[in-house]
């Protein structure tokens, strides 16, 4: 028989905690500064990320601190001997020659390396496993999805890490006894989750991990008094410090941007602009409110999803899970003739395994409300609160009317890893077969090798990797992907006729 192996053999920790983070350098880092190209929103993002080293003033439909970021890379490596060719515009085209995205892609790219060894550190807590945790550890490091969109200069790679951080945080507030730590864990939590709502308002949704510890905490009315106080304060400072950052650096009105550069501010935001009084917390009301109000103003000019549509890259929020639809962030034809691709396009193994994990969540949770004694889980309220997270967001996304895409499945992608790692745990028995640590260990590494070789199927999407037409659609399984080669014709689902791709 396999032995789970103990949690308290540090050399263990430490040396598979260093096998995740070198494996996730190599899948998530080595070679991140190319394409030498824009893709997806990194021409929104770089030209925001301008604006801030310059002092231009501007608005946007994200909270700062993703663009900020990305800025801060720029600034730090300082590759590009200027940083102004986009501050009349908030959507770079024209690449000058010789042109960097190192520095731009800097911070994203490191906190989606950091995020791997994150999230063993979760998988452990939830499997009291250093082999489990490590072999779940696979879910992120091998999907390619992830790889290709969180190596661009995006705001994901910041919302995913400071969510598995505020995830952490959480967990360990759940069992800490140390007064000092968990005070510790507790700053920890309001700066993490400071930080997701600084990045992209979606991840809002981890608002629920707080009503959940109130619940856990009920009894001991000390430790939510310190953590009320202590992650308060702390949320308050990075939010604020932010968005007040965002302020201060805005100096400078541009007249070539919208609205003659003001971007829909008010009476009272212009005339603070005029004195030049951004940087004063006195103003920071009027600045945070019109920067807030400005998101509606601009969401109400997003449209809808239209599968019709020839050139349409959004998909309807249900068919995420399965991976629908992939995206072809960029394609060019390298020498030799064979087609290169940036392909927004899943592993297969991990979502689907995943999405499994909650299909067999809610399975389990029923039956631990109607069956009898055999159906207890070993730790229900956590398993509620990960599946609360993840159909939380999913029923808050389907309300949203404006077009969304596949990446915006990313943080529940993240909540179904947990929950698929504490079904593993729960479960018993799979039909005739009783669930031994031997079994359990045997499962996780199937779906390991499982993952790695969809992995590396998938690889040449991803890795931009020169490949035939053919290979190309011996990896469209499913139509409702519609992944299609450059010169392949198009056919959607969706639509009565097929499409012609078009250039």
């Amino acid at each position: 028989m396999l032995r789970i192996p103990s949690t308290d053999d540090g050399k263990r920790l430490l040396l598979l905690l260093g096998l995740i983070t070198g494996i996730g350098y190599f899948t998530y880092v080595h070679g991140f500064s190319n394409p030498p190209a824009f893709f997806w929103d990194e021409n929104y993002h770089i030209a925001s990320a301008q604006k801030y080293l310059n002092g231009v003033y501007f608005m946007e439909q994200h909270p700062p601190l993703g663009k900020l970021l990305i800025a801060a890379g720029e600034g730090i490596l300082n590759q590009n001997p200027v940083d102004n060719q986009f501050l009349g515009t908030d959507y770079g085209t024209e690449i000058p020659v010789g042109f960097s995205f190192a520095g731009y892609r800097l911070f994203p790219v490191l906190l989606a390396w950091l995020t791997a060894p994150l999230l063993f550190l979760i998988f452990r807590k939830l499997t009291k496993s250093d082999l489990f945790a490590a072999l779940l550890s696979s879910l992120y490091l091998f999907d390619n999805a992830l790889i290709v969109h969180l190596r661009g200069a995006m705001l994901e790679p910041a919302l995913l890490f400071f969510s598995v951080l505020t995830i952490l945080a959480f967990l360990h507030l759940r069992e800490e006894k140390n007064p000092q730590r968990f005070n510790a864990f507790a700053a920890l939590f309001g700066i993490a989750f400071g930080c997701v709502l600084s990045t992209k308002v979606v991840g809002l949704v981890l608002i629920l991990l707080v009503p959940a510890l109130i619940w856990h905490l009920r009894k001991n009315r000390h430790a939510l008094q310190r953590f009320a106080a202590i992650g308060g304060i702390a949320f308050l400072v990075v939010y604020v410090g932010v968005w007040q950052t965002h302020f201060a650096l805005g100096r400078t009105i541009y007249p070539a941007l919208p609205d003659m550069g003001y971007y829909q501010a008010s009476v009272e935001y212009k005339a603070i602009m005029t004195a030049g009084a951004q940087h004063s917390l006195r103003w920071f009301p009027v600045m945070l409110r019109d920067s807030l109000a400005f998101v509606g103003h601009y969401n109400g000019g997003v449209p809808r999803l239209d599968l019709c549509k020839t050139e349409e890259n959004g998909s309807p929020w249900f068919l995420w899970p399965i991976g629908a639809r992939s995206i072809n962030y960029r394609w060019e034809t390298p020498d030799g003739g064979l087609y290169q691709y940036l392909y927004l396009q899943v592993n297969p193994a991990v979502w689907w395994i995943s999405f499994a994990g909650i299909i067999a969540a809610i399975g389990l949770l029923l039956a631990s409300f109607v069956g009898d004694t055999k159906s207890i889980l070993n730790d229900r309220p956590l398993l509620l609160t990960f599946m609360a997270l993840y159909g939380g967001y999913m029923a808050a996304i389907s309300q949203i009317p404006r077009v969304m895409y596949l990446y915006h499945y990313f943080l529940p992608l993240v909540f179904s890893f947990c929950v698929l790692a504490l079904v593993i745990m729960e479960l018993r028995r799979i039909g005739p077969w009783i669930i031994s640590a031997s079994r359990r260990t045997a499962l996780l590494l199937g779906i390991c090798i499982i993952i790695f070789a969809s992995f590396q199927f998938f690889r040449p999407l991803s890795n931009y990797e020169p490949i035939s037409d053919g290979a190309f659609n011996k990896r469209a399984l499913l139509d409702v992907w519609e992944l299609h080669c450059t010169n392949c014709s198009r056919f959607s689902p969706f639509v009565q006729v097929p499409l012609q791709n078009a250039r």
